[in-house]
C-alpha cells in the first residue's frame, strides 16, 4: 500500500512508523491499549491515502473511543493532535526537527506579517526572548484533553491567511505572558511566573486576553457597562460606545432606567415620549449590525428597574407572544430589583410604577440614584404624592411575568440592587445601577455628559465629561488543578498581578473606559472547576459539608486576592480613590465578620499601604476557557457525566473531568440537583465576593410555579446579588463568550 506524504511524495506504508506514534500517544495511560487503537484504525486504510488523513483519522478514532469506562482516550487523542500540530508547524515554519522551532524567529516573522504587535520586540531583546524560549515546557501540551487542545488551537493560536498552523500552545502562553509582563521592572521574572500558571492550566485568562494579548489590536477586556442618560445625545452616545466595544470583541451591559417612559412629556408636550422599548430595539440592531471581530453577533444585556412604568413591556421583549414591534429578540434583558419589591411580593401587596422623568421634575431627585432606606423613603414619597402619575399593580403579577419569561426564554437576569449597594466597598464614590452581560460585575456607574460643542472654520469640537464606564478584566483560578491553601495563594498572587497589568496594557475602544479603568483599577478574579473540586474532595453537592467547604474556600481565595492587591499597592501605589473606601475604614471586614488574627493583620496592612484594585472578585461563566483547562465551567454543576459534542464532520465524546470510581458518584447532573442547595452554596460564596457570580438556576418542566417563585425568593433572602440564566432543561440559551475566562 502506498501513502502520500505531506510534501506530495509517494512512498510505501511502513506500519512500524505509525506504531511508534500510537505507542507514544498511549504511553502513560494503562487503560488505553495501543493494539486496540491500531485495530480500530485498520479499516480506514486505502491505497494512496495521505499521511495527513491518516493522522486526522487516528485522532478521530482515538477520540471516539472515549467513554465513562475509558475517559483517558481523550488524552490519547490530544497527544495525537499535538503531534499533528508539531508536524504542521515544522512544515509551515520551515524547520526540520519535530518539536518546537525557534521562538525568536517566530516572533519576528509574525511581527513582519502584522500578526504580532511590534511592542513585543520593542520591550524584549533577542537574548531575553531566547531565555524565555528555553524556559518553555513543551510537555505541558500533554496536560490538555482533546477538546481543550482543539479549542485552543482552532480559536486562539495564531494561524496564517490560509489557516496554516504557525503558533504552538506553549508559544501562545509565553506570548500572552510576555505581553502582560512587558512593563514590569523585572519583566523576565514575571513573564516566567505568568507563563507557569497559564501553561500548567492552574488559571485561565478571559477570552479577549488569551486571544488578543501579543497582537497589534490588543483589546483585552471582556465586558463593559454604560449608563444611558435621559437625553437624545446620551442615548446615541451609548449606542456609539456599544458599537466600538462590539467591534473590538467586547460584550456590553446597558442601564436604561433613567430614560423616560412611554407617554411621558418631552419639552412640555404630553404623551410625546416613546419609552425605553424603541431605544432597546436600537441597541438590538447595533448588536446585529456590529459583530464581534467578525466571529459572532454583538452581545448586550439591557437593564431596567422594576418600578419603571415600561416594566411590563420590557418583560415581553423576548417572549413569543404579543406585538412583534415591541420585541428585541437579540438583547438579554435584566431587571433591577430593590428589597422593597421582594417584600411586597412576599406580602402579596401592591406595587407602583413611575416615570423617572416625572419624578425628577416633580421631586428634584432621581429615585434610581438611591438605595436601601433612602430609596424606600423616596418610593413612598412618590406613591403618596398625588401630582405624580403612577400605575398600581399587584407585585406578584410582575413577578409572575418575570417567572413566565424566565421559563420561556431563560431571561431576564435579576439584579438585587440593595444587596449590591450595601456590600459595595466604594459607595463613597458612586452607585451601582446594574450588572454586565454575565451578571458577575458590580462597579460604580454614571452617565457620560456632553458639556458643550464648538465649531471653528469647519472643525467641530465636542467637550464631554466622562462617566464611570465600567470595564471587566477577568481571569479564573482553576480549582480542578489548584488544591492546597498554599497553591491557591501562590496562583492568586500571580493572577492579581496579571489582571492589574491588563489595565495599563489594554487597548480601549472608547476613552471613558480607559479613564474609569485607571481610576478604579477594578479586576475580576474568578474560579472554574468548582464541581470538579467538590468531586475530587468527595463532597456531595446536596450536603452541609458543601456549604461549609464553599464558605471556607472562598474566604481563603478572597483573603489571597486582597493580600495580593495590597502587595501590588506597596510596589506601585493604591487606586486613586482608595481614601474613604470601606477597604480603608475597615467596614468591609466588619460587615463580613472577618475577625481572625490573620484578617486583623491584613486589615491593618491594607489601611497602611492601600489596595491596588477597587474591586477584585467576580465569578464569570468560563464556558470556552474551562474547556481548554479541562475543568468544569465556573461555579456550575456538570450537565452530564458523559456527552457527545457534534462538530463539523466529527463527533467528540467528552466526560466530566477526572472521572473515576472515586469521583463518579459526586458528579450529580445539574438538572437533577435540588436548586435550593445551589442557592445556599451561592449565598455562602457571595459573602466573600466583592462583586457577584454568574449563578444559573437549573429547572425542569415539571417544576411548579410556587416552587419556581420560591427559588427566586430564596436567592434574594440568601444574599445573592444577581441571578444569571434560568436554564430550563428543554431550553437552549446562548453562552457569553466575551466573559468566558
Amino acid at each position: 500500500m502506498e501513502i502520500i506524504k505531506r510534501n506530495g511524495q509517494k512512498e510505501e506504508l511502513i506500519f512500524s512508523k505509525l506504531k511508534k506514534v500510537i505507542d507514544f500517544a498511549c504511553d502513560g495511560y494503562e487503560d488505553c491499549d495501543a493494539l486496540e487503537l491500531e485495530t480500530a484504525l485498520l479499516p480506514h486504510f486505502r491505497n494512496h491515502i495521505s499521511t495527513k488523513e491518516i493522522q486526522r483519522t487516528l485522532i478521530q478514532v482515538a477520540s471516539e473511543k472515549t467513554s465513562i469506562e475509558q475517559p483517558n482516550w481523550q488524552f490519547v487523542a490530544a497527544k495525537l493532535l499535538a503531534y499533528d500540530l508539531y508536524k504542521e508547524a515544522a512544515i509551515n515554519r520551515k524547520y526540520g526537527h519535530f518539536a518546537y522551532g525557534d521562538f525568536y524567529s517566530l516572533i519576528t516573522y509574525l511581527t513582519d506579517k502584522g500578526l504580532y504587535g511590534k511592542y513585543i520586540l520593542e520591550h524584549y531583546s533577542r537574548s531575553e526572548i531566547n531565555e524565555l524560549s528555553e524556559y518553555m515546557v513543551p510537555e505541558r501540551d500533554f496536560l490538555f484533553n482533546y477538546v481543550g487542545l482543539k479549542t485552543l488551537s482552532d480559536r486562539y493560536t495564531i494561524r496564517g491567511q490560509n489557516e496554516e498552523v504557525l503558533e504552538l500552545p506553549q508559544e501562545l502562553f509565553m506570548g500572552v505572558a510576555m505581553h502582560l509582563a512587558m512593563k514590569e521592572t523585572e519583566r523576565i521574572y514575571w513573564a516566567k511566573q505568568f507563563y507557569d500558571v497559564l501553561s500548567k492550566l492552574e488559571m485561565t485568562v478571559a477570552t479577549p486576553t488569551l486571544s488578543n494579548a501579543r497582537k497589534p489590536f490588543h483589546q483585552l477586556s471582556s465586558c463593559f457597562i454604560d449608563t444611558v442618560p435621559d437625553n437624545l445625545w446620551g442615548i446615541y452616545n451609548v449606542d456609539q460606545s456599544f458599537a466600538q466595544v462590539s467591534k473590538h470583541g467586547g460584550g456590553m451591559g446597558i442601564y436604561v432606567g433613567k430614560v423616560r417612559s412611554r407617554g411621558a412629556a418631552i419639552r412640555g408636550h404630553k404623551g410625546a415620549a416613546g419609552g425605553v422599548i424603541p431605544w432597546v430595539k436600537n441597541y438590538n440592531n447595533t448588536a446585529l449590525a456590529v459583530d464581534q471581530l467578525g466571529v459572532r453577533s454583538g452581545a448586550v444585556a439591557v437593564y431596567l428597574d422594576v418600578w419603571h412604568k415600561d416594566i411590563m413591556d420590557f418583560l415581553n421583549l423576548k417572549t413569543n407572544n404579543g406585538d412583534d414591534r415591541m420585541k428585541a429578540h437579540d438583547i438579554f434583558p435584566g431587571i433591577c430589583i430593590p428589597d422593597l419589591f421582594m417584600e411586597r411580593v412576599k406580602a402579596r401587596a401592591s406595587w407602583y410604577v413611575f416615570d423617572p422623568h416625572e419624578v425628577r421634575s416633580r421631586k428634584g431627585y432621581s429615585i434610581e440614584d438611591s438605595w436601601g432606606k433612602q430609596f424606600e423613603e423616596r418610593y413612598w414619597e412618590c406613591v403618596n404624592d398625588p401630582s405624580i402619575s403612577k400605575d398600581e399593580l399587584p407585585a406578584i403579577d410582575i413577578m409572575k411575568r418575570i417567572l413566565a419569561s424566565a421559563f420561556e426564554t431563560g431571561t431576564p437576569f435579576l439584579f438585587f440592587r440593595d444587596t449590591v449597594n450595601r456590600a459595595n466597598p466604594n459607595k463613597h464614590k458612586g452607585v451601582i445601577y446594574c450588572s454586565n452581560l454575565c451578571t458577575e460585575i458590580c462597579q460604580n456607574m454614571s452617565a457620560t455628559e456632553m458639556l458643550e460643542e464648538q465649531h471653528d472654520e469647519g472643525i467641530i469640537t465636542t467637550k464631554v465629561r466622562s462617566g464611570d464606564f465600567v470595564v471587566c478584566n477577568l481571569s479564573s483560578l482553576n480549582l480542578g488543578r489548584v488544591h492546597t491553601r498554599e497553591d491557591i495563594e501562590r496562583v492568586v498572587t500571580v493572577q492579581m498581578r496579571m489582571m492589574d497589568n491588563v489595565i495599563d496594557l489594554n487597548y480601549y475602544p472608547v476613552p471613558q473606559a480607559e479613564i474609569t479603568n485607571k481610576k478604579y483599577r477594578a479586576v475580576g478574579l474568578g474560579t472554574s472547576g468548582y464541581h470538579q473540586w467538590l468531586a475530587q474532595h468527595q463532597i456531595a453537592w446536596e450536603s452541609d459539608e458543601h456549604l461549609k467547604a464553599a464558605n471556607e474556600l472562598y474566604e481563603w481565595i478572597n483573603y489571597c486576592a486582597i493580600k495580593g492587591s495590597m502587595a501590588i499597592a506597596k510596589d506601585k501605589g493604591a487606586y486613586s480613590v482608595f481614601e474613604g473606601s470601606e477597604w480603608q475604614s475597615g467596614e468591609y471586614y466588619t460587615r463580613r465578620g472577618y475577625e481572625s488574627d490573620e484578617w486583623s493583620t491584613l486589615r491593618e496592612e491594607v489601611a497602611k499601604h492601600g489596595l491596588r484594585n477597587a474591586w477584585m472578585f467576580a465569578i464569570a461563566p468560563t464556558a470556552s476557557t474551562s474547556l481548554i483547562a479541562g475543568s468544569t465551567a465556573g461555579i456550575d454543576p456538570i450537565f452530564n457525566k458523559y456527552w457527545i459534542e457534534e462538530k463539523k464532520n466529527a463527533v467528540i465524546p467528552q466526560t466530566a473531568p477526572n472521572l473515576n470510581p472515586e469521583t463518579f458518584w459526586y458528579y450529580k447532573e445539574a438538572h437533577t440537583i435540588d436548586q435550593k442547595w445551589s442557592i445556599l452554596a451561592a449565598g455562602k460564596r457571595q459573602l466573600h465576593i466583592d462583586q457577584a457570580q454568574s449563578f444559573n438556576l437549573y429547572i425542569t418542566p415539571e417544576l411548579s410555579a410556587k416552587d419556581f417563585l420560591e427559588l427566586y425568593m430564596t436567592a434574594w433572602e440568601q444574599g445573592l446579588k444577581t441571578v444569571y440564566y434560568c436554564r430550563n432543561k428543554s431550553l437552549e440559551v446562548d453562552e457569553c463568550v466575551s466573559c468566558s475566562s
